[in-house]
């Protein structure tokens, strides 16, 4: 196990996606390839991504007592994730739907359901040596599970929304692509902002200067919908670890061009010291 204790304070999604040659432009009808269902949501994406980096990791937030929501809670406990902190709820399980196009790109709709409930209190949040949120659960409930943790603090702003200001500067990591960066227009005052730029890799800012930049691997995409929360839980763990942050920036990078290289939303990776660059 880790020396660094995650939990995950999110969404919790079952995932319906849909193959095709190509995405559809307005009002245009086209066919698909395969419709699969799987697991997801932002939050347990990236509670699994912690837990296969080899963090010790737990996760808080909320299922419906649907047979989607047992089988949400299934995947989050065979992937080693420590499921005490999701509450069922009278409430049907979040749903994704996602287009994944044949160059991997893809499109995603939420509906929320259960994760409007996400519990906001208990020990598991306050005492987090790593806390990572991301905005597909209420802002106010995010912002609230913010203010009282006393660990290191990463935010995910995505999907792209305004949030309160008080919330960023709580923000240790702040991380962005940059579609989120423009609708956000702000960076973390006193802590790190990361945006990530797809194949162009990504940048890491402090106090709004860059201070480092990292460049993707070329590989060959399968599909990108795992890739930002694996590299958002790379990047806070290792910047909470301790690691220079040009490494920790390049690491992530690394662990995102290896998560797009397989199909699903929570792909295969190695613990996080194996991404480490060997300059380091």
């Amino acid at each position: 196990m880790s020396d660094v204790d995650v939990v995950v304070f999110g969404s919790i999604n079952e995932d319906v996606t849909v193959h095709l040659a190509r995405m559809p432009e307005a009002g245009e009808t086209v066919g698909g390839r395969t419709l699969q269902t799987g697991c997801g949501g932002k939050g347990a994406n990236q509670a699994v991504a912690a837990a296969r980096l080899g963090a010790r990791t737990a996760m808080v937030g909320s299922v419906g007592t649907d047979p989607a929501g047992r089988r949400q809670l299934d995947a989050l406990h065979d992937a080693g994730v420590d499921t005490t902190g999701v509450r069922l709820v009278g409430a049907a399980t979040g749903t994704a739907l996602a287009l994944v196009d044949d160059d991997g790109e893809n499109r995603i709709v939420v509906v929320p359901g259960a994760n409007e409930l996400a519990p906001t209190n208990g020990d598991l949040l306050r005492d987090a040596a790593v806390l990572i949120c991301q905005l597909e659960v209420p802002v106010p409930a995010v912002a609230a599970v913010a203010a009282a943790a006393s660990g290191f603090f990463a935010l995910n702003a995505a999907p792209a929304m305004a949030v309160p200001s008080a919330l960023l500067a709580r923000c240790d990591l702040l991380v962005m692509n940059e579609t989120e960066r423009d609708a956000l227009g702000a960076i973390a005052p006193s802590g790190y902002t990361a945006v990530t730029l797809g194949a162009a890799g990504a940048l890491l800012l402090r106090d709004g200067r860059e201070i480092a930049r990292a460049a993707a691997p070329r590989v060959e995409v399968v599909d990108t919908i795992g890739a930002g929360d694996a590299f958002v839980a790379a990047l806070a763990i290792a910047l909470a670890r301790g690691w220079d942050p040009r490494t920790a920036l390049e690491a992530a990078c690394l662990v995102g061009a290896d998560a797009v290289q397989h199909p699903g939303a929570r792909p295969p990776l190695h613990p996080l010291e194996h991404y480490r660059p060997s300059s380091d």
